[in-house]
């Protein structure tokens, strides 16, 4: 029960930083008030990261820093 629930979430996480990625690439989606609201959701995870590894040459790297640490744990825990 508690595995499923905590696979549900991590996979909630990693579609929700997904989507993140991809519409900070399109300006009109960046625009949009859904993205206001997942960014408001996603920056504070990925912020440690860019802390981490700023952005290089325009690139942010940092949602991949944390899909590759989401699918870690998942993998950990065998989820």
């Amino acid at each position: 029960m508690i595995k499923g629930i905590l696979s549900l979430l991590i996979n909630l996480l990693i579609l929700l930083v997904f989507l993140h990625a991809i519409g900070s690439w399109i300006p009109q989606v960046r625009e949009s008030r859904f993205y206001y609201h997942l960014d408001r959701l996603v920056s504070p995870l990925l912020e440690p990261f860019r802390r981490i590894l700023p952005p290089v040459g325009g690139l942010d790297l940092s949602p991949l820093l944390l899909l590759f640490l989401l699918y870690f744990i998942k993998n950990l825990l065998r989820l």
